[in-house]
């Protein structure tokens, strides 16, 4: 019995170390392949976010698609994530969003502010924690800037040409002396500033009388009031300025509500397919185009750039075009 059991033992421990030698081989095997992707070893694309005022604007819905055909276009260099917020002046949304794209770690923040002054500050976080930030569409204070010895660069067009080159036009299809409206955007944008001084440097370069200038919010509803009750105080004007075109449609339906279309004119300012509809009908006489699908890119692009360490801190000029049924 005692010479059996060795012969078994014998067999036993045989048949374990070739078990353990091809376990020993397969494990090898599998180090010395490699896997699908080593995540690790491979360099991690940039990630930029694009951080916009309202998509209730179809401004801003075009600036974000503009973004995301650039991105697709490009899906090997960089990474994006798209953000807006709802209401034009919920500043306190966006610092959020600029706090969540800091805690996400992103390396560029491109940005179109809803407040020239109170975005700043988060930008600045920003900035401290090692992100790029690039400023587009509404120009950061640059008092509120030198206060904080901070430099975030703005790319973006010259708002105060745009109004102006509509505001002249205009004043080509009026009289001297004309009664004029201007409807506003939010009057701590910097922005909205720009281009209610654009349109006042036509009028008063062509001697027009300018009897009010509101705040329209940049909202269709609040412009259509806002026009609704210069026309009940100024049955005479002539024409409305309107800083965007959501609120040049609400003072061309409160123009249209008083029957008063035909005889007062209407100009805005960014080229919206419902404005250039509007052109047509000639029911608008004007528009401004600051290309509303490049204007994200344009930012996306320098951002690119400074985080390559290709382009220095400063300010980039973006085109705005005159918009008229003629060359629509």
């Amino acid at each position: 019995m005692r010479g059996t059991s060795g012969i078994l033992k014998g067999v036993t421990a045989t048949l374990i170390a070739i078990a353990l030698a091809l376990c020993t081989g397969c494990g090898g095997d599998q180090t010395a392949s490699p896997g699908p992707r080593d995540v690790a070893s491979q360099p991690a694309k940039p990630r930029v976010a694009l951080i916009m005022k309202s998509l209730a604007n179809e401004f801003f819905l075009t600036m974000e698609e503009g973004a995301k055909a650039h991105q697709k276009a490009n899906a090997g260099t960089y990474d994006l994530v798209a953000q807006g917020i709802k209401d034009e002046r919920d500043v306190n949304r966006q610092v959020q969003l600029v706090e969540q794209m800091i805690a996400q770690d992103v390396d560029a923040i491109v940005i179109a502010p809803a407040d020239s002054k109170l975005l700043v500050s988060a930008c600045q976080k920003a900035m401290d924690a090692g992100i790029v930030v690039v400023n587009i569409d509404n120009k950061f204070d640059s008092g509120v800037l030198a206060e904080r010895n901070v430099q975030i660069p703005f790319v973006g067009p010259d708002n105060r040409k745009g109004a102006r080159l509509v505001g002249e036009y205009l004043a080509g299809k009026l009289s001297p002396g004309d009664p004029v409206a201007i409807v506003e955007g939010i009057p701590t944008a910097f922005n909205a500033i720009q281009r209610k001084l654009g349109f006042e440097d036509a009028m008063n370069a062509a001697g027009m009388k300018i009897v009010a200038s509101q705040s329209g919010s940049w909202e269709t509803s609040k412009a259509n009031q806002v026009v609704s009750a210069v026309i009940t105080e100024n049955p005479d004007i002539k024409a409305f300025l309107c800083a965007n075109d959501s609120m040049a449609l609400g003072a061309v339906a409160a123009l249209r509500a008083a029957g008063k279309l035909a005889a007062v004119r209407v100009v805005g300012f960014d080229n919206i397919s419902a404005a250039q509809e509007l052109l047509k009908k000639g029911e608008l006489l004007a528009t401004a185009d600051q290309h509303a699908d490049q204007l994200a890119v344009f930012g996306i692009e320098y951002a690119l750039k400074m985080i390559g360490g290709e382009a220095p801190p400063e300010d980039y000029e973006t085109p705005v075009d005159l918009v008229t049924a003629e060359n629509l």
